[in-house]
């Protein structure tokens, strides 16, 4: 059996694991999904783009879920605490999930373009307001979020709503959105042909653009004007979780600090970059499934600069810096972290087999002549 100190650190990796799974698979979809109403022009073409998904889209919502479980049961401080705090975002992404099975399943039932133009804009909604708003929530992590412990652990939010949409976290939640949309629009080149292809390709080009400089934008707003956290007090990686047993101060440059010690770590933001600009110069040169590839490293670069920055702190406090939850402080029991290592690490491969295997097998171009030979059956 590992250690607790070593499954602390495999479980933050783990969580970090899926909601790259989560980016890359769903992220695509959802991508697809906000530029559904833009890039198809008549009923064809949409019925082409959302045909595109629609056979993956379930169970790359998985990685959602799964996410969710895992932060759940590794990490239960962080998951009651930014559901207290975050309650009124989550909600507003799980209203806005509802459009995308409802829409994919009923859209094409009816043939009437008001029904249809109605459940386009809806699953435009399902792909948008959930990519912008995890990247707000992420802003939100790296400047604070207001909330305490009570004396019993007691989570206490003394935030708001509004006070979540402020202007660094708006950045973040644009650098998400472009980012989301940029990788939906690579996979939209590999699956589609003629005029909705050289959309996506434009949309590729644009939203990778808007991805880069949103990016890069934001880094430059972490390095010179916001501070980052600290632990000044003795940390035991081993010991048993309590979050307000630890002194926590703030100071400018924190959040690079991890950079500034391992100088190889900087390659982490350079494959946002790298990525990024790579799949824009794929996507230019029709080479769809490199441009896909690249965007998926860019995800990983973006979301792997935020953890790496914030390590070891997991969702940090402006109101009371000791509450702020770390890597060490808010895990559940050794056994329940071992026990879960063992199921993610037989069942997570069997997962990503599976899953190769289905885009394997239902790969190729989605055509106008597909959608009329199966107009009953396609979505």
């Amino acid at each position: 059996m590992l250690d607790y100190e070593t499954l602390k650190l495999v479980w933050w990796l783990l969580v970090g694991v899926l909601l790259l799974g989560f980016a890359v698979m769903d992220g695509h979809d959802m991508g697809v999904g906000t530029l559904l109403p833009f890039i198809g022009k008549n009923d064809v073409e949409r019925r082409i783009i959302i045909n595109t998904v629609g056979p993956h889209w379930d169970g790359n919502q998985v990685w959602f879920i799964t996410g969710g479980g895992a932060i759940f049961a590794a990490w239960p401080l962080v998951y009651a605490t930014a559901f207290s705090g975050f309650y009124w975002a989550m909600l507003a992404v799980l209203w806005a999930l509802f459009f995308r099975p409802v829409g994919f399943d009923y859209r094409s039932k009816i043939d009437n373009p008001t029904w249809r133009k109605t459940w386009d804009w809806g699953l435009f909604v399902g792909g948008a307001v959930p990519s912008l708003i995890f990247g707000v929530a992420f802003g939100n992590l790296l400047q604070g979020v207001p909330f305490h412990f009570e004396s019993n652990l007691m989570p206490v939010y003394t935030g708001s709503f509004w006070g979540l949409l402020n202007p660094f976290a708006l950045l973040a939640g644009v650098v998400s959105f472009a980012m989301l949309t940029f990788h939906g629009a690579n996979y939209l080149m590999i699956r589609t042909e003629g005029a909705v292809y050289q959309r996506a390709k434009l949309a590729s080009t644009l939203f990778g653009s808007v991805m880069l400089l949103a990016f890069a934008g934001a880094g430059v707003w972490v390095a010179m004007g916001i501070s980052g956290y600290v632990i000044t007090s003795p940390v035991d990686p081993g010991a048993l979780p309590d979050p307000l047993a630890k002194t926590v101060a703030l100071q400018a440059g924190a959040w690079l600090a991890n950079f500034k010690a391992q100088p190889l770590l900087w390659a982490i933001p350079g494959a946002g970059l790298g990525g990024g600009l790579l799949g824009i110069v794929c996507a230019r040169a029709d080479k769809p499934l490199l441009a896909f590839i690249a965007s998926a490293v860019a995800e990983l670069g973006v979301i792997g600069t935020a953890g790496v920055a914030m390590f070891p702190f997991v969702m940090p406090s402006s109101t009371d810096l000791r509450s702020s939850l770390t890597v060490w402080d808010s895990v559940s029991s050794h056994l329940t972290l071992s026990v879960m290592f063992w199921a993610a690490l037989i069942f997570t491969p069997i997962v990503i087999a599976y899953t190769g295997w289905a885009y394997r097998v239902m790969s190729g171009k989605v055509t106008a002549d597909y959608i009329e030979a199966n107009n009953k059956s396609a979505y």
